[in-house]
């Protein structure tokens, strides 16, 4: 199978980004569409990617968009709504299970087979979160397609690298407080490197071996969030001090943050910590896959004081 032309969902944002350089670099051509293009200059001045200023969600977008290109890689995912409904709320349906929807209807219609999707690890329809819910359904609406279409599902963990919102923020938070309060400092993750979830799923878009396949991406250890929290204080020098919250202490925290215009965290999100984001007994790995170990990365952006974590820094804002 020759992709020479992928249309990227939810390109514009934190793996998207790593995705289409990834793409372009390999000479292949890219359309990210997008609600604000300019908003998205570091992506706009890369070889080969078009970024239509359109509303994928909605009626008729992507029927315009899909045809013409070789594959499709769908990104898109929230992690917050600001209603609380059962199984989930409209914001979360709309994002992880309306627009596999329309997705899988688009490509049959365009006859353009392969589809690349994103899942969650712990995604399932009866999990305890609104957000591993819809992550469930919208995995299973997809993995429904293979025959129709060529799917491939991915299912990262937590994702860290130049550019996240999961190390960086615990070291903005630590620099700025002397008191770092924590709940759910138990829940476990096996952190993944953003350039090796990219490079899977570049990898993944000819290799005929993972059709139809859902793979786990996780890196080689497992940390609790405590752990992860003292480490990044100790790469950026932070002496706050870290205070476990009790759970009803950690909810209380958690729904006021909810409360701001851009929460960092909300009671949906601890209710996800409740199952473990690591690799279980039953988890498929990708051949030959290898990942990063988080101590080989975070040291070059968490501490921007080597020569390397500036250069890495000054490139993730060229785009490169």
């Amino acid at each position: 199978m020759t992709v020479k032309k992928v249309l990227l969902l939810g390109g514009s944002g934190f793996i998207g980004t790593y995705i289409a350089n990834r793409l372009s670099q390999r000479g292949i051509e890219v359309t990210i569409p997008t609600r604000r293009r300019e908003r998205t200059k570091a992506l706009i001045i890369q070889p080969g990617i078009e970024m239509p200023e359109v509303d994928i969600a909605a009626d008729g977008t992507l029927d315009a968009l899909v045809p013409g290109h070789d594959a499709v890689i769908n990104l898109v995912g929230i992690l917050h709504s600001r209603d609380v409904v059962l199984p989930y709320s409209a914001d979360f349906a709309n994002a992880h299970v309306e627009l596999p929807k329309k997705v899988i209807a688009a490509c049959k219609k365009a006859g353009v087979r392969r589809l690349v999707h994103m899942s969650a690890l712990g995604a399932d329809p009866k999990g305890p979160s609104e957000y591993l819910r819809s992550k469930g359904d919208g995995e299973a609406l997809v993995r429904a397609a293979q025959g129709d279409l060529d799917i491939t599902v991915f299912r990262p963990s937590v994702i860290f690298g130049l550019g996240d919102s999961f190390l960086s923020m615990f070291a903005s938070v630590l620099r700025k407080l002397p008191v770092f309060p924590l709940g759910f400092g138990h829940a476990r993750f096996q952190p993944v490197w953003v350039a090796d979830v990219a490079d899977a799923f570049v990898d993944s878009l000819t290799d005929a071996a993972t059709f139809g396949q859902a793979y786990d991406l996780v890196g080689p250890r497992v940390y609790s969030l405590r752990e992860l929290v003292d480490y990044t204080a100790e790469l950026c020098g932070s002496k706050a001090r870290v205070v476990a919250l009790s759970e009803g202490w950690a909810y209380l925290q958690a729904g006021l943050m909810w409360l701001a215009p851009n929460p960092l965290m909300s009671p949906d999100n601890l209710r996800s910590m409740e199952v473990d984001s690591i690799a279980g007994p039953d988890s498929k790995a990708l051949e030959g896959w290898r990942p990063t170990a988080l101590e080989a990365i975070a040291p070059t952006y968490i501490a921007l004081n080597t020569p390397k974590g500036k250069l890495d820094s000054f490139r993730y804002r060229a785009g490169r």
